[in-house]
This record gives C-alpha cells, structure tokens and sequence, in this order.
C-alpha cells in the first residue's frame, strides 16, 4: 500500500529518495498508455525504480514491459521531477521524496495488459479520456508536459 501527499502540510517528513523512471508512451493514434497502480489506485504512466547496473533508459524500457508487456523505445525526455512537496507513504514505514525522470517512448510491440503485481490493468488511453480517470497531480502534471506540442524538458 502507498499513500501520496502532494504539497500538504500533514505530510510526514521523507526518510529515502530513490531514483524512478517513467515513459509517456504513445501510439500511431496518439493514445497514451496507462496502467492501473494496484498499491495506490490511480492511473499513471509506467514505471518504478532504477536498478543497479542499468541506466535510466534501460529502467524505462525494462518497466514498461514488466508493467504493460509493451515493449519500447525511449526517444526523448519529458523532465525530471524532484518537487519535495510530494512525498509517498509505504506500509513500511518509508517515506520517499519523489524523483524521477519521465521519457518520451514509442511501441515497439506487444499487447497492453497489467502485470497483476504492480498494475491491475494497462491501457490505451484517448487524451480526451484522460479527465475521466483518477490520476494523482503529480503524474496528470508529467501526462500534460508529455502530450504538450514542446521539445523543452520540464525541471522541477
């Protein structure tokens, strides 16, 4: 189970910061693939935390394919993402600072579905659709600058 706190005065004070990817994934139709976060139930972009012994890119292509069965080519980057006022609460006792560096990445292959591990369902997602879905501010912020027509990438 994670909790988020997004600029809240009660949120708990951070005790790590790990390094996390994700990658704004879209099709031939401008869709933009999702996954539904079983450890907190919004709809975000793929992706999780870099391992040692690979890059940022590697982690990004790596978790997408673990989340979504999505394979992926990452082709430029969204933005880093470092803002202290989010924090995420996990069951055992951590409390992370986020980090992390959202990618731009096209389909290589494979059929959208959820690993049941982490994501519960992985979709196809219209950008009309996109008001419809519980997603937390923190990723429809990454979402907006991804679908954004700007080759400058976002640092907060």
């Amino acid at each position: 189970m994670r909790l988020d706190y997004f600029d809240d005065p009660k949120a708990p004070t951070a005790n790590s910061i790990v390094p996390s990817v994700t990658a704004a994934t879209r099709d031939e139709y401008g869709r933009v693939l999702l996954i539904h976060k079983i450890d907190n139930g919004f709809w975000a972009l793929p992706g999780g935390a870099m391992e040692l012994g690979e890059s940022v890119r590697d982690a990004a292509v790596r978790e997408v394919e673990e989340e979504t069965s999505v394979r992926v080519e990452v082709t430029g980057l969204v933005g880093i993402y470092t803002d202290p006022g989010h924090v995420m609460v996990y069951d055992d006792g951590e409390v992370r600072q986020e980090f992390s560096i959202c990618f731009h990445a096209r389909p290589l292959g494979g059929k959208a579905r959820g690993d049941m591990t982490e994501s519960k369902a992985a979709r196809w997602v219209e950008p009309s659709e996109l008001s419809k879905l519980s997603i937390h501010p923190s990723m429809r912020r990454r979402i907006d600058r991804a679908l954004e027509a700007t080759s400058e990438p976002e640092i907060i």
